[in-house]
This record gives C-alpha cells, structure tokens and sequence, in this order.
C-alpha cells in the first residue's frame, strides 16, 4: 500500500489548499537552497575535509605511479604527457 505524502493526491496537503501553498513555498526554498550547492560553490569554500580528501588522492596516486610526492606542476604534467604518447604508441 502507497504511503500519503506531501502533495500527493489524496493526502492532506493536496486537500487543503492552504497545506498545499505551504508546501510549494518549502519546495520553493529548497529549490533556491539547492541552486547554492555546486561544485563550484564548494571548491571555491574549500572546506577543510575537501582539502584533506584531495591530498591523501593525490598521495595515494602518486604511490600508484611510484612517484614522489612534492613535486611541480610542470614535472607532474610531464611525467603524465611521456606516460600518454607512450601508451598511444602502444596501441598502434
């Protein structure tokens, strides 16, 4: 048996017109607290626990490829550009 929820048919809500109104303004504000939650917003708070997650990522993928941790950008990006025309060529 269906359960009688919010705005359903046949449940309280969707009886009284004034439960009904409540009910799309709620929706209404999570819809606009929603819109808040992105990627975006997130990455641009940077919360603690995001911080952590992407460093112990970054350390566990650079155990994966035998590498050390700490290095550049530049060197990173190199190492990854002579693994991809190696593995291309591979595959040719």
């Amino acid at each position: 048996m269906r359960k009688r929820g919010r705005g359903r048919p046949g449940s309280r809500l969707a009886l009284d017109p004034r439960l009904s109104a409540l009910d799309s303004s709620l929706d209404s504000d999570a819809a606009i607290e929603l819109k808040k939650r992105t990627l975006t917003s997130l990455y641009n708070k940077r919360p603690t626990w995001l911080d952590l997650a992407h460093q112990k990522l970054d350390a566990a993928v650079f155990a994966a490829y035998g590498w050390e941790t700490g290095i550049s950008d530049d060197e990173l990006l190199a190492r990854l550009l002579e693994l991809n025309l190696k593995r291309a060529g591979e595959q040719q």
